[in-house]
């Protein structure tokens, strides 16, 4: 055996104990799409009440994401995810008082948990997808794990909907009962246990598995002048913008489709947000076989955006009571009839899934010494999602509706249009 092949053996059990964290992190996250329109029959939420249990799980990122790199920093990577693995266990049990007393405010604080120590397990986790194994498959890597993430969130909701079979109330228009209510409450207790049950035995199977350990950073590379001088490039700062905003239209795409299911009286409206993800996973496969053989990182961008205005358009515009695309592109394979305007948003996976890994490059391109800092600036992005789901539902509070809310995610796709034909051009703001 060479030396080469007695590397690439001795990172493959660290490589699927990655591929499993990530996976673990989809499903985290993508719950919520099923949660969401869940908590508001339960607990007869406002769809903005409803969009704040988005809203606490994402905004964690904002206030964690840099004291995470700081907990790294002390504690080491393979410990960072044992803690994050730990604290994410901790947010499962809080589920349990919160669906026993049927507080909403408790269920808002969990979310936030959870939200922190998904953020100190991403923030130690994705160092490795890069170094564990040569750095000339590391992009092979990285969209092994952006796949894994997105399936879980296909998952995650059919697991969620099939755990809570026997406690639907199908119609949206129908006042529970409280023998309903308590009914709904009960059956999210034996699943939150034995998620927090799995993440806890997961954190220690971290903590005591052959994952190696990396180098630890001593140098500070978020402090205030290296913040400046890296937002002092255009094509970063914009870069963070457009990233704020696709993390925003994912999570509008993927948190919401279930509430306006909800709306529509569709009686499985929890297992919504798995037809986004699995288009997701479609964009994923279909980046990595045309980019950039076919289309260059900014010409899959620009394409994006564009489908992101038209479906846009054609959910706000569309008629509800439609099933035509859903009879000729579900029904044929078996599947469920669905309103048009579902199918639009589920589509939307697929013009978001591209965005991400394009932007990244763009963004850091020719940074240099300040490439680490305008990473950690581009990771807090992902505090977009707090705020889409949240101005979904203030504008579905208005006139507009649930449907026409949609609109919000308009001037998101414009911005990344721009940021795809001359944003990350600019190498000055003059």
């Amino acid at each position: 055996m060479t030396a080469e092949q007695a590397k690439n053996r001795s990172s493959v059990v660290p490589m699927v104990i990655v591929a499993i964290l990530f996976f673990v992190l989809g499903f985290a996250t993508w719950l919520n799409g099923s949660l969401m329109p869940y908590l508001k029959q339960m607990l007869t939420l406002s769809p903005f009440q409803a969009s704040l249990v988005v809203f606490s799980f994402y905004i964690a990122v904002t206030f964690t994401a840099l004291p995470s790199a700081w907990i790294i920093r002390k504690v080491g990577y393979k410990s960072g995810m044992a803690l994050g693995m730990a604290t994410m266990m901790l947010a499962g049990l809080l589920y349990i008082p919160a669906a026993q007393t049927q507080t909403f405010a408790l269920f808002l604080f969990a979310q936030l948990v959870i939200g922190t120590g998904q953020t100190l397990l991403q923030t130690a986790v994705n160092p490795y997808v890069v170094k564990i194994g040569p750095e000339e498959t590391a992009a092979v890597r990285i969209s092994i794990m952006g796949i894994l993430n997105k399936t879980a969130g296909v998952v995650a909701p059919v697991v969620f909907t099939a755990l809570m079979a026997n406690s639907f109330v199908a119609s949206p228009d129908t006042a529970l009962t409280g023998a309903q209510i308590d009914e709904m409450a009960s059956a999210l207790v034996v699943p939150y246990l034995g998620l927090a049950a799995f993440l806890g035995l997961l954190a220690l199977a971290v903590k005591f598995s052959p994952l190696p350990e990396l180098e630890k950073e001593t140098a500070d590379n978020n402090n205030s002048a290296q913040i400046k001088a890296a937002l002092a490039r255009p094509s970063l700062a914009l870069g963070v913008l457009a990233l704020f905003v696709y993390v925003a239209v994912e999570v509008i795409a993927g948190d919401t489709i279930g509430l306006f299911a909800l709306s529509l009286g569709v009686e499985r409206y929890t297992v919504m947000t798995s037809y986004t993800m699995g288009c997701m996973v479609l964009g994923y496969v279909l980046g990595i076989v045309l980019i950039p053989r076919v289309l260059s990182q900014q010409t899959a961008l620009a394409v994006s955006a564009v489908l992101g205005v038209v479906l846009v358009l054609a959910i706000v515009l569309g008629d509800t009571s439609s099933y035509a695309l859903a009879n000729s592109l579900l029904v044929p394979l078996g599947g469920t009839a669905l309103p048009d305007t579902l199918l639009y948003i589920a589509i939307l996976g697929l013009a978001n899934a591209i965005v991400w890994p394009a932007v990244w490059p763009l963004a850091l391109s020719g940074l240099g010494a300040l490439t680490s800092t305008g990473s950690a600036l581009l990771i807090m992005g992902i505090a977009g999602g707090a705020f889409g789901p949240l101005f979904w539902g203030l504008a579905s509070g208005t006139g507009l509706g649930q449907q026409g809310a949609y609109i919000v995610m308009l001037p998101c796709y414009l911005f990344i249009l721009f940021y795809a034909l001359k944003g990350h051009k600019m190498t000055s703001w003059k």
